[in-house]
């Protein structure tokens, strides 16, 4: 009879730690996090969550990767990986075409691409773009962006020379004169540019909004499986990029180190200053790291059905979330 009670002791004590969890130490969360290229100062924010452990605290054992014959968008909608990094255009077309990825948050709060030349050219504005060669890599936006710019300022787009130029070095095909005009993400290739010695004029895209409108380029894109059936995930996920990328806004130098310590084949002066570039759009005057604007999604949206890169409109408010950010 005692050992009978000992037994009923036993399972009753078994069942009552298993209730409360008490089972030990549990193993961190696997996550694949895919790049939307090699590393470069978008990435930061991602590598200091990895690298000072804010994964680690919030319990995640994150794998960054970079993409190879599969883009971010593809490979987080068919769940070869978790997260990725992506921009509000991809995720609008991905979404017309019913791709079932979620923009979780917002990497930089504006746009910092814009149309580089070389200074000599005299480019001031896109009505000067009329005449010039322009070196396009294939996105569907690029003619309508165009488009939409030199209209605005009243210049005739049929004059703009389309050449095709695919992934090739921007800043090679302005130094050797193939094309007079090349888009470009200033925080980067700008800053590089800079370093070598190449005078640009670069029109940016954050000053003619009136006629593009604004958009979040990058942004951190899950499944909506993952984002329906893994909240706590998501939800961990997005405070260690937090964390990450708050420490980068405010601590660029540091921050740089870290990126340099992860890709030691970057140019580090570029780094350095691409850095310090940058960090002031990681958080601009947003309330937190992340946050995005209904009216920013649903402003590009329409543009770009009205230039028809999508045939149908999305609904903006399942392309985006703010509810997992801390």
């Amino acid at each position: 009879m005692k050992r009978l009670s000992l037994v009923v002791s036993l399972l009753f004590a078994a069942l009552l730690t298993g209730a409360c969890g008490s089972t030990g130490p549990q193993e961190p969360t696997p996550v694949t996090f895919m790049l939307d290229w090699v590393p470069n100062t978008n990435h930061t924010g991602v590598f200091v969550a990895r690298d000072k452990g804010y994964f680690a605290e919030a319990g995640l054992d994150v794998q960054i990767i970079e993409p190879g014959e599969v883009y971010p968008e593809a490979a987080v909608a068919g769940g070869a990986a978790d997260f990725g990094i992506s921009f509000q255009e991809s995720v609008t077309l991905a979404r017309a075409e019913k791709a079932p990825i979620v923009s979780v948050a917002a990497v930089l709060q504006h746009n910092t691409s814009g149309f580089a030349s070389l200074a000599s050219l005299g480019v001031t504005s896109p009505a000067d773009f009329e005449g010039l060669r322009y070196g396009a890599w294939g996105s569907p936006s690029e003619a309508p962006t165009l488009q939409g710019l030199m209209e605005c300022s009243g210049a005739d787009f049929d004059t703009l020379e389309m050449v095709t130029t695919g992934f090739s070095d921007a800043l090679a095909l302005l130094a050797q004169k193939q094309v007079d005009l090349v888009w470009i993400y200033y925080g980067w290739q700008g800053v590089q540019a800079e370093q070598q010695g190449i005078d640009l004029n670069v029109v940016m895209m954050k000053d003619y909004v009136d006629c593009v409108p604004d958009y979040y380029t990058p942004v951190v894109i899950a499944s909506e499986a993952t984002v329906a059936d893994k909240p706590d995930v998501v939800k961990a996920v997005l405070e260690a990029l937090s964390r990450g990328y708050t420490y980068a806004a405010e601590h660029p130098d540091e921050a740089a180190d870290v990126l340099l310590a992860a890709a030691p084949e970057l140019d580090s002066a570029l780094v350095k200053e691409s850095q310090r570039w940058l960090s002031a759009y990681y958080v601009a005057e947003a309330p937190r790291w992340g946050e995005q604007k209904e009216s920013v999604w649903q402003g590009y949206a329409d543009w770009m059905v009205e230039n028809g890169i999508v045939t149908t409109p999305i609904a903006v408010e399942d392309a985006f979330t703010n509810r997992f950010l801390p």
